[in-house]
């Protein structure tokens, strides 16, 4: 006779944020929040919680994007210092998660409770969970549909009252029930936009135009990741050739606008 201790079942589960069916934030992103709330430094909270400075500000820059509004307050160093903290926005996230997390962990002690009863009528309990190498997405309300023949544009109302506009066919947009004022997302590969800067008037084809400031600038070898802050709060990042940013001469604080065709943004909704 075995002298083994019987195996027990031990159920865990991740707490995680969706807005519109995508992806916000994890608890690990939540904890970078409370942190820059506890400690007034990005630099400092990144660090705590195990991430680098840039995966941090893409991380922010997410979640602000999904939420429709900034959870993150820069304040430059002047006589009094610099300083970072989260928006009101922000701050009310970090205190709902927490309250959310509470009731979470009482829930998972409960089915863990009833749990042992059910490990010989169930060996796997998965779930599956869809995501996306995007690097923008946006969350938004459809704003404006104009019909053709073939294809519809569907206008995309999103974080600081941007617009996007993206074309998908009858099919596609009847499919997603996107009629005017449904919810949905919109995602953007860094790749698929063109950068350009100076104030002369160029006339383009490209129906997305987004004016920003550069904010960060990450060089590499061969591609530079440049991320725009758009007005509102919210962000867009492209790739482009660091020959190309070196010749845009880009650096943080100028301004430029990030160009993107209808037909390179993909629209999704919550299933």
């Amino acid at each position: 006779m075995s002298s083994e201790a019987p195996i027990t079942m031990q159920l865990d589960a991740d707490l995680r944020l969706s807005m519109q069916g995508q992806d916000m934030a994890s608890a690990r992103h939540l904890a970078l929040l409370a942190e820059i709330e506890r400690q007034g430094s990005l630099t400092h909270a990144a660090k705590t919680v195990g991430f680098s400075y840039k995966g941090a500000w893409n991380a922010i820059e997410h979640m602000s994007n999904l939420a429709g509004e900034p959870l993150l307050l820069r304040v430059a160093g002047g006589k009094g210092g610099g300083y970072t903290r989260l928006t009101e926005r922000g701050a009310q996230l970090v205190r709902n998660f927490g309250l959310i997390q509470q009731e979470h962990a009482r829930f998972i002690a409960r089915l863990n409770q009833q749990a042992q009863g059910l490990q010989a009528d169930y060996s796997l309990i998965g779930s599956l969970a869809m995501k996306t190498s995007a690097r923008n997405q946006f969350a938004g309300t459809v704003s404006a549909i104009r019909p053709g023949a073939v294809n519809d544009e569907i206008e995309l109302e999103i974080i600081g009252g941007q617009r996007i506009v993206a074309t998908v066919t009858r099919a596609s947009r009847t499919e997603l029930g996107l009629d005017l004022g449904a919810k949905a997302f919109a995602l953007v590969k860094a790749s698929s936009i063109v950068l350009m800067t100076g104030d002369g008037e160029v006339k383009l084809s490209a129906r997305n135009q987004l004016k920003g400031c550069v904010t960060r600038l990450t060089d590499g070898a061969v591609n530079s990741e440049v991320v725009l802050e758009l007005p509102g709060g919210g962000s867009i990042a492209a790739i482009v050739t660091s020959i190309s940013a070196q010749a845009l001469e880009l650096k943080p604080g100028m301004e430029a606008t990030a160009v993107f065709k209808a037909s390179s943004v993909i629209l999704g909704v919550a299933a």
